[in-house]
């Protein structure tokens, strides 16, 4: 932990402040709690002043910030704790995040462009992390978490110089990483393939016996199937294959199957997880969510149910990048639906699922269909937390493996504003308020319509926010859409979603939608076909309460009604 200030760098001492300092830094534009802070500061045995001197702290670091020219505003106390502002300028944490990421995004482009900016981010570890932060908690439940997205970089550097033919030039790195980590075998086979690719042989099997030997002897394991494999290819001294491309060799140091050509992996182990981009609001749905997945005693189970396009799966990446720190073992989300809805086989899905790995693990179940998805995936994951996103409550999941139900209801006008402004941009906004919040009305405060309309903005710089609500009024369900994404797509969305309903209740959808607003969705209809439709996401609340039908959804069934269906008849009184 340091500040550099222009040519000068200063090293904190450890202290109270110190490990304060790290506790923020680790969670960068997130608030952090004040339970957090104290744990981090003073471990388990916080004094009854504790949360007097957590202020006491804050102020010291403000002092020592002004010192380097450092805004005293950075720390900012918000409800329920504190926010610490960085970005790539001014911490190397967010830098080396934002590099892997965006490494990665330019992998189609081609491998070099990658490897350098992976090799910059790498640039940027000096030494051990947090060596001078006293805090217990932080060295104990931070520090590995963050040398596993350090290693998981280096692994794929190596990917890169391996399948680039850079034998010689990636050993250094090799011989390293596989003496300081040698449980972790895909270092060793990654050395053993560099020292037979460049003829030394001896060397190769010399390493492979010594990390065999080892796993036997302090684990009582053998070594795994790439390392096996490699040593049978030296003993028959045959000629290795072209080093695979980076993407297949991923895939096996991770444990993932080998895909089919032009198949998508779905599940991918992620340690850094980006948070979503303009995510806004939700403030108690997401502590809440992450309340119970990183509750002490065991693996959590939690369920994110909801309305088709009322952001369960942001709300499901962005919980998981605030509880990611929790997570040391990773976490891994696993897509269980297909961009045309529908659902992957449960087979499938099984195969994509991560091996257990040490530390505590969160796995992600994004747009189950349904529990007969959900069920058999449990036993595989019964180490790890559980965070699952459906339309449907998935009753039966949560009554046979316990866990809780956390249901989504559509944005409060406030955050929907703030989603725009975030996504849009502040100003274009702010110059408009009246417009943008009629704007959020017409979108009936979906994130998902929400989304759209502001694509629709940002690629008609000339037009105004009062003309785009205006225009989308005319006819919401057809002008909700953005035709180079069928996921942006109002119609689409909420079509896959009605269409995978029985007849009768899809009939019964149109006829709840072709009712007025003010009129009770349960004249009529029995309580069963009710409950139906709250199930798949189309409905909300129910016995004691009322009945409700969102706007958006509404105006979706005259939509239908309208241009596809005929109207059914009223269900007999």
């Amino acid at each position: 932990m340091s500040i550099a200030h222009g040519p000068e760098t200063v090293v904190l001492k450890p202290s109270k402040p110190t490990s304060l300092l790290a506790a923020l830094l680790l969670h960068p534009n997130t608030v952090v709690s004040t339970t957090y802070l104290l744990r981090a500061v003073w471990d388990e045995e916080p004094p009854a002043t504790a949360r007097a001197a957590l202020q006491t702290c804050v102020l010291r670091l403000r002092r020592l910030f002004a010192e380097y020219g450092i805004s005293a505003t950075t720390i900012e106390a918000v409800p329920g704790g504190y926010r610490m502002r960085s970005d790539t300028e001014t911490l190397d944490l967010v830098q080396f995040r934002t590099l892997a990421a965006g490494a990665a995004a330019v992998a189609v482009t081609g491998p070099g462009e990658e490897l350098y900016r992976l090799r910059e981010a790498l640039s940027l570890w000096q030494g051990q992390p947090l060596a001078n932060v006293a805090s217990r908690m932080l060295q104990h439940d931070a520090v590995p978490a963050l040398e596993q997205e350090r290693l998981r970089v280096l692994e794929r550097v190596c990917d890169l110089e391996l399948a680039a033919g850079n034998c010689h030039q990636v050993l250094v790195d090799l011989y390293e990483s596989a003496r300081r980590h040698p449980v972790r075998e895909r270092f060793t086979e990654q050395l053993v393939e560099a020292l037979y690719r460049t003829g030394r042989q001896a060397e190769a099997l010399a390493e492979y016996r010594t990390v065999r030997d080892r796993l036997r002897d302090e684990l009582g394991i053998d070594p795994g199937p790439g390392l096996r494999r490699l040593e049978l290819a030296i003993l028959r001294a045959e000629e290795l294959a072209p080093a695979p491309p980076p993407s297949a060799r991923t895939a096996a140091a991770t444990g993932a199957p080998a895909l089919p050509a032009g198949a998508t992996a779905t599940a991918r182990p992620v340690r850094a997880v980006p948070p979503v981009p303009a995510f806004a609001g939700r403030d108690a749905d997401r502590r809440a969510v992450a309340a119970r997945l990183t509750a002490a005693g065991g693996p959590r189970l939690v369920v994110v149910s909801g309305a088709p396009g009322i952001g369960k799966s942001a709300l499901a990446r962005q919980t998981a990048h605030e509880v990611q720190e929790a997570f040391p073992g990773g976490v891994h989300t696993l897509q269980l639906a297909r961009p045309d809805g529908t659902p992957v086989a449960v087979e499938e899905a099984a195969r994509l699922l991560p091996e257990p790995a040490p530390g505590r693990r969160l796995i992600v179940l994004d747009g189950a269909a349904g529990a007969r998805q959900v069920l058999p995936l449990l036993p595989a994951a019964e180490d790890a937390a559980v965070l699952v996103t459906s339309r449907r409550q998935l009753a039966a999941v949560v009554a046979t493996h316990g866990g809780a139900v956390h249901r989504l209801d559509v944005l409060r006008p406030a955050e929907a504003y703030g989603l725009l402004a975030g996504l849009v941009g502040t100003e274009r906004i702010a110059a408009e308020p009246a417009a943008a919040r009629e704007l959020a009305s017409v979108c009936g405060h979906f994130p998902l319509a929400l989304r759209i309309a502001a694509g629709r903005l940002l690629t008609r710089p000339g037009l105004s926010v009062a003309d785009c609500a205006a225009w989308l009024a005319e006819d919401p369900p057809v002008r909700l859409a953005l035709a180079e994404d069928t996921g942006l797509s109002v119609p689409e969305v909420l079509g896959q979603a009605l269409d995978a309903l029985a007849p009768e209740l899809r009939e019964a959808f149109l006829r709840l939608g072709a009712r007025e607003a003010a009129a009770d969705p349960s004249a009529g209809e029995s309580e069963s076909v009710l409950e139906q439709l709250v199930e798949a996401g189309l409905l909300e609340d129910g016995p004691p309460g009322p009945y409700r039908l969102h706007d958006l959804l509404r105006s979706y069934a005259r939509w239908r009604l309208r241009t596809h269906e005929t109207a059914a008849p009223a269900a007999p009184r």
